[in-house]
């Protein structure tokens, strides 16, 4: 309950960072359902928004957005979406609804990313909630067996396949020291397609809501 009631607090104060004739990517989850409800105010304010999964795409035509294909967008102004874990160095483990792959691209083609949650999810070090992986099918045996190597105990989702047509392997006890250098190493396994860890493609602003309300972190004053 009360859960609900931060993801829509932080949700409502990401509108602030909402500019006139802008292009907004939108990511996938509960806690973005939130923000879009609150952007639909805005619908005619922004250029037009960028989705990241068919979820989010058909809750925008619902709402009858203005929306964008990626392919034609060179650049997202703003990408806002949520986090299964976000650390402090705004490095993220995402895909648990399964739209790591849209994300990431998105998150990728955007100047600023803002990733909203509720304080639940903000963590000293990444690595409690499984790491998702998208793997094309055939792949499925030979990732498993490269991840079991590495003293990981990886579980395939089951009745579960992408927008992309893929698998997701959840990935439990993945010892994460060096998270650039892992979801680097992951990445050169032929078969995966995206590693939910956002370690290059980290936030650069972080709302969080929780008992003691709002608190808006950014990148260049964690330092400070």
């Amino acid at each position: 309950m009360y859960q609900e009631k931060y993801k829509y607090s932080a949700s409502l104060f990401s509108i602030n960072y909402i500019k006139k004739n802008s292009i907004i990517g939108i990511g996938t989850g509960s806690t973005v359902l939130h923000f879009i409800k609150h952007l639909r105010k805005l619908k005619y304010f922004i250029k037009g928004v960028v989705s990241s999964s068919l979820k989010s795409l058909n809750i925008l035509k619902k709402y009858k957005f203005c929306i964008l294909n990626c392919n034609n967008v060179k650049k997202i102004d703003l990408y806002i979406d949520s986090a299964d874990e976000i650390d402090n160095n705004f490095m993220m483990i995402k895909g648990g609804g399964g739209a790591l792959t849209g994300e990431k691209i998105l998150a990728s083609k955007s100047k600023k990313f803002i990733c909203i949650v509720d304080e639940s999810k903000i963590v000293k070090k990444l690595g409690k909630f499984p790491i998702p992986i998208e793997v094309i099918p055939m792949s499925i045996s030979y990732i498993k067996e490269k991840l079991i190597n590495l003293g990981a105990f990886p579980i395939l989702r089951k009745n579960f396949t992408t927008d992309y047509g893929n698998k997701i392997i959840d990935v439990y006890n993945l010892k994460i020291n060096n998270i650039l250098k892992l979801e680097k190493e992951l990445n050169a396994y032929p078969g995966i397609v995206t590693v939910g860890l956002f370690a290059k493609q980290s936030a650069d602003i972080c709302i969080t809501s929780g008992k003691l309300g709002i608190k808006i972190l950014k990148k260049n004053d964690k330092n400070s």
